[in-house]
């Protein structure tokens, strides 16, 4: 189990260099290619739209075919850099995205799916922390990569040069199909299933109020981070604070710094004191994050993509909810649900944030943080009333 864990981590360490990269590149292609901020909002949303529209069929995909999913994923993700890095124009940045996302979705439902599937007790928080930490370290090497690249680089040919890494990806995967276990899922079976076993033998998966909880989570804080990360921080420190490429990709390391050093801390937490009270510290102190950063000058700015960092080290919380709240055989399922609500939070951040334009979006980020501060005191508040059963009943 350890040998898939840590492959499954290697391969998405890989696979995310091309997603810390691309902030960075976004005020470079937006003058490149001539797009009005509409157009930068869906070129950055369409990664994650086209994961919200993956999503359903990938979990139906992966109920039987997880391997396949594990192979294809890597495949999809390096066609859509390619046409991305064609440098446009503008429905081809497009499509390039929207091959990115679904490859993206493939291999990330997969590697979910595969931990929650496989890993059970009481270390499944720190696993998906491990995963987490994992993807992190890909989007700060990506992000690290681009600001060392020269700044006369064309932005088309440095994003090439730093998503190279997605080649490692592809090579360990004979090594992550032979350490994924055999089971009844792998068990000759339709193309799209929402369960490996169906009428009299499925267990019943109620729709509780934490499940709920655990899927508005995801989304608040999908909708948050995409706008602060694809929109909000490019376009404020290239317009207002006039920071070059290099200055850009700064500012999302501090993020990415402060969330890898709190990932495995917080895992273990959660582990010990339970996913739901500090899930809900955790959204509470991303809202924080999301006002300094949309709204402060560039001293609050820093200060915002620090805390954001820290909350950012939450991410996975959700899904040990979801686990919990979840028998076996529908994880596959449900964990495409959740990444539906996550992926579709991701689209709409930034494509919003376009649409309002640099002006008026502070309007989406005053409505997301106060997002993140509602679930988050809802989740406190369960945690409080589940307690306070517990020493009574």
């Amino acid at each position: 189990m350890r040998s898939l864990i840590a492959l499954l981590c290697f391969t998405i360490f890989s696979n995310t260099f091309s997603i810390g990269a691309f902030p960075a590149v976004l005020p470079d292609m937006a003058r490149g290619a001539g797009l009005a901020d509409w157009q930068l909002g869906v070129v950055a949303g369409a990664f994650g739209f086209a994961r919200m529209l993956a999503d359903v069929p990938v979990g139906l995909f992966l109920t039987h075919h997880l391997r396949r999913a594990v192979l294809l994923g890597p495949l999809g993700l390096a066609a859509g850099v390619l046409l991305l890095t064609t440098g446009g124009p503008f429905p081809v940045l497009v499509a390039g995205r929207v091959l990115m996302g679904v490859g993206h979705a493939l291999g990330m439902v997969a590697g979910l799916t595969a931990i929650l599937r496989f890993q059970t007790g009481m270390a499944l928080a720190s696993a998906l922390n491990a995963y987490e930490l994992s993807a992190m370290l890909g989007m700060l090497g990506g992000t690290v990569v681009m600001s060392a690249l020269p700044a006369g680089l064309r932005w088309n040919l440095a994003y090439l040069a730093t998503c190279a890494a997605q080649l490692l990806g592809v090579l360990v995967v004979p090594l992550l199909l032979a350490a994924l276990p055999r089971g009844e899922a792998d068990a000759p079976g339709p193309l799209f299933a929402r369960g490996v076993t169906t009428g009299a033998q499925a267990a019943a998966a109620p729709v509780t109020p934490l499940l709920v909880l655990a899927v508005a989570a995801g989304a608040t804080v999908a909708l948050a981070y995409s706008t602060i990360e694809q929109f909000m921080i490019p376009v404020r420190a290239s317009r207002e604070f006039d920071l070059p490429r290099a200055g850009v990709a700064r500012l999302l390391m501090v993020m990415q710094l402060f969330d890898i050093v709190a990932l495995v801390p917080v895992g273990l937490l959660a582990d010990r004191r339970g996913a739901r009270p500090v899930l809900g510290a955790i959204l509470l102190l991303l809202a924080a994050g999301h006002v300094l950063v949309s709204f402060g000058a560039l001293p609050a700015v820093v200060a915002g993509c620090a805390l954001f960092g820290l909350g950012m080290a939450g991410w996975m919380l959700p899904l040990s909810v979801l686990r919990r709240e979840t028998p076996p055989e529908r994880v596959a399922w449900r964990t495409a649900l959740y990444r539906v609500s996550v992926d579709g939070g991701m689209f709409l951040g930034p494509f919003l944030a376009g649409l309002l334009g640099a002006r008026h979006a502070g309007v989406l980020a005053g409505a997301a943080a106060a997002a993140l501060a509602v679930t988050g005191a809802l989740l406190l508040a369960r945690a409080g009333s589940s307690g306070t059963m517990a020493r009574h009943g």
